[in-house]
């Protein structure tokens, strides 16, 4: 049985400074990132020792792509045989020369636009340069009221046969009334599936048995909202600790959580696009999601 892997090191820092995100224009001091480095190393040279199918997810606080030692790691795992997806969240603020040392056909980005951070253009033109290189990426924005109009215009800008998924702001309950939630469903049809709150209290999940988070010294959890540790990585007995369990958190809101929920069945709908958020048949709409039943 295959795993995957979601891993966030010691990175919080970032060179874009959005409102709505607590780590914008943060840093780490040299020693914080050579201890990331340092573990991050660790990670890599432990998956490349497993010989069980993985696909690693980087979910980093900061944006991660600026530093060399993770494309330098991207592009390691991306080599080995039996690791068949890596992905990370990026602002697609980097260079792209690294990609020369990839395995694209095993490269997924989880490319964010950060409104007001990056001119449209610019964006949209790293956007073409991926598409150059035949990097597999979906493209993502937070969906705040004062942005719908830039938001329509990128959807216009990008190729129909990239994925622009909408984010829902939930800080604010109630947020949207019903024709913003129309609207943004015309950019994004799977909008309403990310604007739910999903019971998750005692409910079945694959995460703390096929789908686990590491840290930069190993230690795993279940996943990125909950606390409770699993045990560390390097521990010879790891694999036995993975079992399924139900959730212990009252609602899952975001989406790297509720996709490895059996229901919605998200992992069908995703295929291999899951940890970049590519629908598998994009820009075909599943009629069965049509619903967005919880």
């Amino acid at each position: 049985m295959g795993w995957n892997v979601l891993y966030r090191g010691l990175l919080s820092s970032c060179n874009y400074h959005c409102s709505y995100c607590p780590f914008a224009k943060t840093g780490n001091s040299r020693s914080e990132l050579r201890t990331d480095a340092e573990g991050l190393g660790r990670f890599v040279e432990w998956v490349l020792g497993r010989e069980r199918s993985i696909a690693v997810f980087f979910t980093p606080w900061g944006e991660a792509l600026i530093h060399r030692y993770y494309q330098e790691a991207i592009a390691a795992l991306s080599h080995g045989p039996h690791l068949h997806r890596v992905a990370i969240q990026t602002n697609l603020s980097c260079g792209f020369d690294w990609l020369r040392n990839v395995d694209i056909r095993k490269l997924g980005l989880w490319a964010t636009y950060h409104v007001g951070q990056v001119a449209r253009s610019q964006f949209v033109d790293q956007c073409r340069r991926l598409d150059q290189e035949g990097v597999s990426y979906s493209v993502g924005v937070v969906g705040l009221r004062e942005h719908f109009g830039e938001i329509e215009r990128l959807r216009a800008e990008l190729p129909d046969s990239v994925y622009l998924w909408v984010n829902a702001y939930k800080r604010q309950p109630d947020y949207y009334e019903e024709r913003e939630v129309e609207r943004l469903t015309a950019v994004d049809p799977y909008f309403p599936l990310n604007l739910k709150e999903y019971p998750s209290l005692g409910k079945p999940c694959r995460a703390g048995h096929t789908t686990f988070t590491v840290d930069h010294r190993g230690m795993a959890r279940r996943c990125h909202f909950v606390e409770q540790r699993i045990g560390s990585i390097f521990d010879e007995e790891f694999a036995d600790r993975l079992a399924p369990t139900p959730c212990t958190k009252e609602v899952c809101r975001c989406h790297i959580g509720y996709v490895h929920r059996p229901n919605p069945d998200l992992y069908s709908l995703f295929g291999p696009g899951l940890l970049e958020r590519i629908p598998q048949r994009w820009p075909t709409i599943e009629p069965r999601f049509s619903s967005f039943s919880s």
